[in-house]
C-alpha cells in the first residue's frame, strides 16, 4: 500500500463525529504545515477572527520544529481545530490531497486551502466565502484568491520571482487550457462535492504543480470558476520550501499533463462534463 493509500485508509476509518460545526454547509480550512511553529498559533487565531464558524485542519508532515505538538495543544483547547499527523514530508500535493479526503469523508460543504506562513492573509476569507456561495453573483465551484486580477498583488518578491510566477501561470494556461489568471497559488475555496467527483488516483503531480493539476481536473468535471483579488505577502517567519529542483519538477509535471490534455488521456473523470 503506497503512502496515499495509507492516508486514505486512515481517513475512512477515523471517527467522523469530531467535527464541531453542525450546520448543513460546514466549512473546513486546511493548513499544510512543515516547520511552521512560529506562524501557526497566530494564523489560526486570525482565521477565527475573520471566520469564527470554520473548522481548521492542520496537516503536519512530522515537522522537526514541533509544529505538530503545537497543533495538538491548540486542538485540545478548541473543538474547531483538528490535526492530521503524517509520518514524513511527502510533498505539498500529497498533504493537500489528504485534506481533500478528510473534508469529503466528513461531509463538509466547502473547503478553503491556505498557506500556513501568513502569505495568504485571513482577512481575505470573507471575500472568498462570499464568491463561492454566490453572494456577489452566480454561485461557483472554485474560487481562487488571485494575485493577478484587478486589485490583487504581491509584496516582498524580487523581480526574478515575479518573472518565474508569471511564466509558470502562462505556461499552465497554455498547456492545460485554463482560463483563470492565477493557477499556481493555493489560496482557494472549493465546493467539496465537486472534489468528490474527481478520480484522485490519476494525479500526476506531488509537488508545486499539484495546484495547476487540481484546476485542470476541476475543469474536466465541469467546475465553474471565479477569482477574487488578494494581496500575497512573502513569509515573515521560517524558510521558504521552494527550490530549483521543485520548480523543474513542477514544469515537467505540467508538461506531462499538457500531453494528456491534448490526447484527452484519461478520457473522462468520474462525472466529467464537457468543459465550457
Amino acid at each position: 500500500m503506497n503512502p496515499e493509500e495509507n492516508t486514505r485508509h486512515r481517513l475512512t476509518t477515523e471517527d467522523s463525529s469530531t467535527t464541531s460545526n453542525n450546520s448543513n454547509e460546514r466549512t473546513l480550512v486546511t493548513l499544510c504545515t512543515y516547520n511552521e511553529s512560529e506562524n501557526l498559533p497566530g494564523l489560526i487565531a486570525e482565521i477565527h477572527q475573520h471566520a469564527a464558524d470554520v473548522d481548521v485542519l492542520v496537516i503536519d508532515d512530522n515537522s522537526p520544529d514541533g509544529t505538530g505538538r503545537i497543533a495538538d495543544h491548540l486542538a485540545s483547547t478548541d473543538s474547531r481545530i483538528h490535526v492530521l499527523h503524517r509520518a514524513e514530508k511527502q510533498g505539498i500535493g500529497a498533504a493537500t490531497l489528504a485534506g481533500f479526503w478528510w473534508a469529503i469523508d466528513r461531509g463538509y460543504f466547502w473547503l478553503i486551502n491556505m498557506d500556513a506562513d501568513f502569505s495568504h492573509h485571513p482577512r481575505h476569507l470573507p471575500e472568498l466565502r462570499a464568491a463561492i456561495t454566490g453572494t456577489n453573483g452566480e454561485p461557483v465551484d472554485v474560487v481562487i484568491g488571485s494575485r493577478y486580477v484587478k486589485g490583487g498583488g504581491i509584496e516582498g518578491w524580487g523581480p526574478l520571482r515575479h518573472v518565474m510566477s508569471r511564466g509558470v501561470n502562462f505556461y499552465a494556461r497554455s498547456a492545460l487550457g485554463l482560463r483563470t489568471k492565477d493557477n499556481s497559488g493555493s489560496f482557494r475555496c472549493y465546493r467539496v462535492s465537486k472534489l468528490a467527483e474527481i478520480d484522485w488516483s490519476r494525479v500526476r503531480a506531488k509537488g508545486y504543480a499539484f495546484e495547476e493539476e487540481v484546476l485542470y481536473r476541476c475543469r474536466r468535471v465541469g467546475c465553474r470558476f471565479a477569482e477574487v483579488p488578494i494581496v500575497f505577502l512573502d513569509r515573515q517567519h521560517g524558510q521558504s520550501k521552494i527550490n530549483t529542483r521543485e520548480v523543474r519538477r513542477a514544469l515537467w509535471d505540467i508538461f506531462r499533463l499538457g500531453i494528456d490534455n491534448v490526447r484527452r488521456v484519461p478520457v473522462r473523470e468520474a462525472g466529467e462534463k464537457t468543459p465550457s
